[in-house]
């Protein structure tokens, strides 16, 4: 199996942990920019069904993301969402209709903590992947 590791800086965590907790009860959503598995920056979009239990990207705002990210000579690394109430692994529905492939970084509440956890969605299955927090 490929490494489908992804590398993050404490900041690019702590950007993606204010957004879900701002939008919490419902899903927030967005797209995380970088080169060769390492995350450079975080896009928060807007969840266009206002859900606590679903997100779907506001169409403009993903394209002006994805814009800003090739406007930046970046990639997609990943995909983040939240999990408000669990569970911590990818839903059925996430399996389902994964669009991109690359890292889906889902976000879930254990305790009273937010976790964020990586996963590769392909044909169907999901796969834990290393999230690796380094100072870069």
């Amino acid at each position: 199996m490929t490494d489908h590791s992804l590398t993050l800086s404490p900041s690019i965590l702590e950007m993606m942990r204010h957004h879900v907790n701002a939008e919490a009860p419902l899903e927030a959503c967005g797209l995380v920019g970088g080169l060769d598995g390492e995350a450079k920056i975080v896009l928060p979009v807007k969840n266009a069904t206002g859900s606590s239990t679903r997100f779907q990207m506001e169409p403009r705002a993903q394209l002006r993301a994805i814009e800003q990210i090739e406007s930046e000579g970046l990639e997609i690394v990943a995909i983040f969402h939240s999990h408000p109430r669990g569970p911590t692994v990818p839903s059925p529905t996430d399996i389902a209709e994964v669009t991109y492939k690359v890292v889906s970084i889902i976000w879930s509440r254990v305790g009273r903590r937010w976790q964020a956890r990586g996963f590769w969605i392909e044909n169907g299955h999901a796969a834990e992947v290393p999230l690796n927090v380094q100072k870069v």
